[in-house]
């Protein structure tokens, strides 16, 4: 699973980081920004999908990504 944020979206309310903050943070203006490559590690999965429900511009998209191409 990954996570991405739509920076032109983002009104900075900061849902993300104060729900989620192991997968976001936020600039030096209040936005939220995406930690790291966006990647949701193992047990944080349902952080990721609380955070992106509770966003009211809907700017975080939680990708399902799929394993094991070799």
């Amino acid at each position: 699973m990954k996570v991405q944020l739509d920076s032109a979206t983002c009104q900075g309310h900061g849902r993300c980081y104060d729900l989620a903050p192991d997968l976001f943070g936020e600039d030096e203006e209040g936005y939220g920004t995406v930690l790291g490559t966006g990647e949701v590690p193992p047990g944080a999965e349902q952080h990721a999908r609380l955070a992106a429900a509770n966003c009211p511009e809907r700017a975080i998209n939680v990708a399902e990504i799929s394993g094991g191409e070799e």
